[in-house]
């Protein structure tokens, strides 16, 4: 954070080259594709009134605000109201959202009370028994949440955020679900079990055995949240909900996908300060994920989770960066927050023209397809039981992908181990892709190859594969750069992993091009 005589000299740059105006989403120009999303507070703009005129001359076309976190309702609507008009005027548009459920650790900062929901709100309870505040759905819950949005269409907003976030699982690679006295009766009542199926139950998820009983436990909490979202959104249909999923959310979070696709999806993000993101495998990791997601959501209703946690924690050239994630997933709207603190207002020097640079480029590219020999895939045993940890780094080899759903018929796949078990098993199988894994050596897998997760044999993977390679553009260099590859439009995005500036040479067949790309920037490639 900065003092208040800073804060004033950074607002006064609103009117130099160091912050860049961009036309609101709808209200200039139309044809903009890419929207900018700020979450921000009454605290915050009454603390600095002129935040507002900043981030409006800095690009952001949305604001978000929140009416209800976690069971309470901490600032006051006249309040919320007032500053809904204010930034209105200013040709932004304004939003709401909320904490429906809880959050089983501190992610707001700010003022900790709101970490703990009141006492009638039911806790979670563990597997192993440990109660714990957040990610529940019980009746009363839903009820109040239901109130919430009702009020919320009273007082005009027409979009509302479930926040930080819409999951029934404690963390990421956790099989969820709520194993209370009433859940494990409502449970085991609907499907006939008995105290020993329970029992198995708790084993079969210790075990990450995907089970018949585990599939109907998880398809019991994927019904219950479904539930809960549908009853809020009949209660208000004028009101468009939207959900915010945790990294690689899905079923074992109690999250059906498919059930949400033609809601507002903020796709799931981890790396949230500079310690957990500055790694290439970071990069990678959460790049996965929001290719992941998309499978399920169009690119106009996807938005992504750009994050900073502590609020201070996530430099100004991380957060700029993390645009780029965005424009190779074709997620047209970029929603950055930090919980209940601003994150350093010094970061809108460097994303007022990182905003303005990323929109230009996702002009050019949105609606394309991704292809490219390498496969990005997670399958079923990675989103009901696997551990969260994707073969990502492929990512970062400077060869083409693109995303499947099913096994490809070419190429190469790179799976985790819990996909790679199901080709071991024959669950999973190939329909002419060749099959990889890489997290653990000692572990076999039948019609599986094994090629270590680190960059040292990415890259030797790289060259043993290139004279393959045929009408497929690839960088030459063993430099960590991810190689967006878009054919009908004969365009390459080359996004530079690297902190330090850098040469890279594409080459198709015999055609090449020399392109030199700032630390952790992005560049379009005609070929």
């Amino acid at each position: 954070m900065i003092d208040r005589r800073d804060f004033i000299k950074i607002t006064s740059l609103a009117g130099t080259s160091a912050l860049v105006g961009f036309a609101p989403f709808g209200a200039v120009n139309s044809k903009n594709v890419r929207t900018f999303s700020l979450c921000t507070n009454t605290t915050v703009l009454n603390s600095h009134p002129e935040f507002a005129d900043l981030i409006a001359k800095s690009g952001v076309t949305d604001v978000w605000m929140p009416v209800f976190l976690n069971g309470y309702w901490p600032y006051p609507m006249e309040d919320i109201l007032n500053w809904k008009t204010k930034i209105e005027k200013m040709g932004i548009a304004v939003h709401s959202l909320t904490v429906p459920f809880g959050h089983p650790s501190n992610s707001l900062g700010g003022d900790t009370s709101f970490d703990v929901p009141p006492q009638h709100w039911p806790r979670s309870v563990d597997v192993d028994g440990k109660k714990y505040s957040g990610t529940s759905v019980h009746p009363v819950v839903t009820e109040e949440n239901i109130t919430v949005i009702q009020i919320v269409s009273k007082t005009g907003f027409k979009k509302l955020f479930l926040d930080d976030d819409f999951r029934l699982a404690r963390s990421p690679g956790t099989i969820g679900g709520c194993f209370c006295d009433w859940h494990k009766l409502d449970f085991t009542t609907k499907y006939g079990y008995n105290e020993q199926t329970w029992m198995q139950l708790k084993q079969d998820i210790k075990n990450r055995e995907l089970s018949p009983v585990l599939r109907n436990w998880i398809e019991y909490n994927c019904d219950q949240l479904t539930a809960s979202f549908r009853a809020q959104q009949v209660a208000a249909p004028d009101v468009v909900l939207g959900i915010m999923v945790m990294y690689l959310g899905s079923e074992k979070a109690g999250i059906r996908l498919n059930n949400y696709k033609g809601s507002l999806f903020r796709v799931g993000e981890l790396m949230f300060e500079d310690k957990s993101f500055s790694p290439v495998k970071g990069k990678t990791d959460e790049l996965f994920s929001a290719l992941f997601h998309r499978r399920f959501v169009a690119p106009e209703m996807a938005f992504s989770e750009t994050t900073a946690y502590p609020a201070d924690k996530l430099s100004a050239k991380n957060m700029a960066t993390k645009l780029h994630i965005s424009t190779i997933a074709d997620i047209r709207n970029t929603m950055m927050m930090s919980g209940l603190d601003p994150f350093p207002f010094t970061h809108w020097e460097t994303l007022a023209p990182a905003m303005k640079k990323a929109a230009a480029i996702h002009q050019k590219i949105a609606g394309q397809k991704l292809q490219g020999p390498f496969k990005h895939f997670w399958g079923e045993s990675s989103r009901m039981v696997g551990n969260d940890k994707p073969f990502s780094l492929f990512l970062a080899s400077g060869i083409p992908f693109e995303v499947t759903g099913e096994p490809a018929s070419d190429g190469w796949t790179f799976l985790s181990d819990f996909d790679a078990a199901d080709v071991d098993s024959g669950k999973l199988k190939s329909t002419g892709t060749t099959f990889l894994h890489g997290s653990n050596p000692e572990k076999k897998f039948n019609k599986v190859r094994f090629v270590a997760e680190n960059l040292q044999e990415i890259f030797a993977f790289k060259r043993e594969i290139i004279p393959q390679l045929k009408g497929v553009p690839y960088v030459e260099e063993d430099k960590p750069v991810v190689c967006a590859w878009y054919p009908e439009c004969k365009t390459v995005l080359l996004w530079n992993l690297s902190e330090t500036r850098e040469q890279f040479t594409l080459r198709k067949g015999e055609e090449k091009r020399s392109v030199q790309i700032n630390g952790l920037d992005a560049e379009l490639v005609q070929l």
